[in-house]
């Protein structure tokens, strides 16, 4: 060639000809869909360009699942032609005729396209099922109450039917902001006929816990797969009688054969939650359908001296909370003055009974007794909201007495009023019995054991009492963060649903607001806090601590947002309060 810059000018001319008479075009791959079948939508760019389009306005009826580029130069009689490719996976996501708009590529416009897509599997329900043309793959989900009470448990059964091969099928239910999503025991698998069609069943249980009253909504179970396309490929093993009777077809007919993504989506879920009854006036919320409670007692019987520990064992179980929404019974338990209780770690334990969850929290409380005397221990009545009879009950320990006996090195004489105040715990006086020789010996040896353990105790709280602040000691300054640095460490740890680090951070950013009067955990942050709604998320953050299970910070990084200095009239602010509530 004579004048090689001449041509490659005019080759660049060419292409700045076709750019400039650039035009596209589009086309739908079917035009009509199954229910929960994709289709191709692709975009064709007369010329080369670097720039996508905006398929912001797909979103609106379709759900963009894949996505590939491509381009190509041809030289043809001396003529020079490019384009560029843009193939697009698109589910929709509701039955009927669907738009697929306008959409705006590098200065141009792409046609409006009419989608036809047959029916809705997602209207199906067990007791109506497709009639005419069943579809192949649908989804009905059933709520057990469509009206439960706040917090209380609601069981979802989400049942797939399918009457083809699935591969690489998952089934999601995402929680939504005001209800907790937890699934329940594991899914079952049985076959029934519907319209001539053989279909198999799998059924899977959630239990849905709404945070709130009113009207909430929450997406369908959606699911998401690969069936076998049939409009393409051939099966290599589709005469095979073995591999043929296996799952119905082929099971290696997802690797040798084509496939196409599929996505059924049930239909939104509503629940018209109740608030807590005004009846309801017990100190924890428990809406359940039924509740037990027991006790046993170690030892159950004989003599009980002053230092020695008896265990009272406790039993709280309840159809329809889980283990972690149970109330710690230590807590509401009465005791007389000289009985003090030292509770074991609780065992928490969620299981499945029939369609519902069941919570079990069993607790051992060592009691011991400082002096010698008759105490009175009162019934410990809790209560609880019935959702089947929607009337408050009442489950209860009985009262129970102790007749404390002096210890062998003697103890101060009972009052005559049993467990009424009285002066502080005296030095133990003389022996004032003689006892044979082998019960002093036993005495003796309890007595030292006892002596020891609470001698360790006292010492222990003594030096926690005694020890002076960290940051009075000017040679070992404690580490300390910043209100600034707290507050940000629970904000993240509240976007990332982790309660143990949200605990950490806000005990640190209440320990910045008040350095001088600090409290000491959640609880007692929560009794300086003026702020009902507050108090119920800091029980919830330190359920989620030592109970486990799923936990939401948003609420609770919300709430702390909006309490500029709120507390209790009698608990003066510290200065600085401002940070800790922005």
């Amino acid at each position: 060639m004579k004048n090689p810059c001449g041509l490659f000018v005019a080759v660049a001319l060419w292409s700045l000809s076709l750019s400039a008479v650039a035009a596209i075009s589009a086309r739908l791959e079917p035009a009509q869909a199954g229910p929960g079948e994709a289709v191709r939508l692709i975009l064709e760019h007369d010329g080369q360009t670097g720039k996508p389009p905006d398929l912001g306005p797909l979103r609106k009826d379709f759900d963009v699942l894949g996505r590939s580029t491509g381009s190509s130069i041809q030289i043809v009689n001396g003529r020079m032609s490019a384009q560029t490719e843009i193939d697009l996976t698109l589910m929709p996501k509701r039955g009927g005729l669907l738009q697929v708009p306008a959409l705006q590529w590098d200065g141009d416009t792409t046609p409006v396209l009419t989608l036809s897509v047959s029916g809705n599997a997602a209207t199906a329900r067990p007791d109506h099922a497709p009639t005419g043309n069943p579809a192949h793959i649908f989804l009905t989900a059933t709520l057990d109450q469509k009206q439960p009470y706040v917090q209380a448990a609601d069981t979802l059964t989400v049942r797939l039917y399918t009457d083809q091969p699935l591969y690489q099928a998952s089934l999601e239910l995402a929680p939504g902001t005001d209800v907790l999503v937890q699934q329940l025991g594991q899914d079952s698998q049985t076959r029934v006929m519907r319209d001539g069609r053989s279909y198999q069943v799998i059924e899977r249980k959630y239990l849905l816990f709404p945070q709130r009253s009113g009207t909430l909504h929450l997406d369908g179970p959606v699911l998401n797969a690969e069936v076998q396309d049939d409009r393409g490929g051939s099966d290599p093993f589709g005469g095979n009688a073995f591999f043929g009777g296996i799952f119905g077809r082929n099971p290696f007919a997802g690797m040798m054969n084509a496939t196409r993504p599929i996505r059924v989506r049930a239909d939104p879920l509503v629940l018209d939650v109740r608030p807590r009854p005004a009846s309801g006036t017990g100190h924890d919320w428990l809406p359940a359908q039924k509740v037990t409670l027991t006790e046993t007692w170690q030892p159950d019987h004989g003599s009980f001296h002053v230092g020695d520990p008896i265990t009272r064992h406790v039993h709280l179980g309840a159809l329809g909370l889980t283990a972690s929404q149970l109330p710690d019974l230590s807590l509401l338990m009465p005791l007389p003055e000289g009985l003090r209780a030292y509770p074991d770690q609780a065992r928490l334990d969620t299981g499945v009974q029939g369609d519902g969850v069941v919570g079990t929290r069993d607790q051992d409380i060592a009691l011991i007794a400082s002096r010698s005397g008759r105490y009175q221990i009162p019934a410990l009545h809790l209560y609880w909201w019935d959702t089947t009879r929607n009337q408050q009950r009442e489950v209860e320990l009985p009262a129970r007495t102790l007749n404390i006996l002096p210890g062998p090195a003697g103890a101060p004489a009972a009052s005559p009023a049993a467990g009424t105040p009285r002066s502080p715990d005296r030095p133990a006086g003389p022996v004032a019995e003689r006892m044979p020789a082998a019960r002093a010996h036993g005495y003796w040896l309890s007595l030292m054991l006892g002596v020891l353990w609470l001698g360790t105790l006292t010492a222990w709280g003594v030096s926690r009492r005694r020890r002076p602040p960290a940051r009075l000691d000017a040679s070992r300054p404690a580490p300390t963060v910043s209100v600034a640095e707290a507050r940000k460490g629970f904000r993240q740890a509240c976007r990332d649903d982790d309660p143990h680090a949200a605990k950490r951070a806000l005990l640190d950013w209440a320990r910045g607001t008040w350095p001088h009067d600090p409290p000491q955990g959640l609880q007692a942050l929560s009794d300086r806090l003026d702020n009902a709604e507050v108090k119920s998320l800091l029980k919830q953050l330190d359920r989620g601590c030592y109970a486990g299970g799923a936990w939401v910070g948003k609420p609770l990084a919300e709430m702390l947002t909006h309490l500029d200095g709120q507390t209790k009239k009698n608990v003066p602010p510290a200065p600085g309060l401002a940070g800790l509530y922005p």
